[in-house]
């Protein structure tokens, strides 16, 4: 990354990542993004040793960053796709299997909410959910479970519908039964996979030179689209597989990955912080552009 410019925090949360990185590149400000005002709020108290250096934008990472990248240096671009700590530990939020509600909003303006989900999708709508947000096989099941538990009364907290799931879906080690059914509602809520196509779908349209892009996920359907997006990029050749020899010239990589394999957390992180458990990073470093002025 380098030593001045900007950088975008994309899901700025707790922004311990970006206190780490203000700190260790001292010429870079950072541009942080939340849909969630507390978090904003947070982390104005945290980054006040920064403040010259900071500017906070709250909402949609995907509406945000494409203005963002026309508009300024951009040396680095960061994005933890997980819940954050102040919203699973905050019960009135309904991210956790313990909370009083059924929230899952990660703007709490917005309309759409996980009580809306769980209690006005029809069957369909939820089976399509569960088994596409959530890879769950028995979606079917869970569906008309749900459908026939909210006939009697509305399932109103994310403790009863932990409950309904730990009766119908596995236990899979030290993973909660109801966490895939959580994950595909939160996707659905918050739209989350497809705020991850528009971010990717804006650094492809604009790449910001020479810059590194570097993605945190915490599930299958997340690091797939980021992979999969990732080796694109990095594609010299864009000629069919079916042509018999190359015909583009060859030059079309947008930049390269830093790493061929995602890193995850080393076994003593794991200790210090179960919920990195199941992060993924990937990085990417687009090429440098002389015309951009971004070197």
């Amino acid at each position: 990354m380098g030593e001045d410019g900007f950088f975008v925090d994309c899901t700025l949360g707790y922004a311990g990542h970006s206190e780490a990185i203000l700190r260790a590149h001292p010429g870079l400000r950072l541009l942080g993004i939340d849909r969630d005002p507390q978090a904003l709020e947070y982390s104005r108290r945290r980054l006040e040793p920064f403040h010259d250096r900071v500017r906070f934008l709250r909402g949609s990472f995907s509406q945000l960053l494409p203005q963002l990248l026309r508009e300024y240096p951009i040396r680095g671009v960061l994005a933890d796709f997980g819940v954050s700590s102040l919203q699973l530990d905050q019960r009135d939020r309904g991210f956790s299997f313990q909370s009083e509600g059924l929230d899952m909003r990660m703007d709490p303006e917005q309309p759409l909410d996980a009580f809306e989900v769980v209690n006005r999708y029809s069957g369909e709508e939820l089976e399509r959910i569960f088994r596409d947000y959530g890879e769950i096989r028995p979606a079917r099941r869970l569906a008309e479970a749900i459908v026939r538990q909210r006939n009697h009364r509305p399932i109103e907290s994310g403790k009863e519908l932990a409950t309904l799931a730990e009766k119908l879906l596995p236990s899979r080690g030290k993973t909660h039964p109801a966490t895939q059914l959580f994950q595909a509602i939160r996707i659905e809520v918050n739209d989350e996979l497809g705020e991850i196509r528009r971010l990717l779908d804006a650094l492809e349209a604009n790449p910001p030179s020479g810059a590194i892009v570097s993605l945190i996920t915490f599930h299958s359907l997340e690091d797939r689209l980021v992979k999969q997006r990732f080796r694109e990029w990095s594609r010299q050749c864009i000629c069919p597989p079916q042509a018999p020899r190359c015909s583009c010239g060859g030059d079309h990589a947008l930049g390269r990955e830093l790493f061929r394999k995602a890193r995850s957390a080393s076994k003593e992180e794991e200790q210090e912080n179960p919920r990195s458990r199941s992060a993924k990073l990937r990085s990417f470093r687009f090429r440098n552009d002389p015309e951009a002025g971004n070197e």
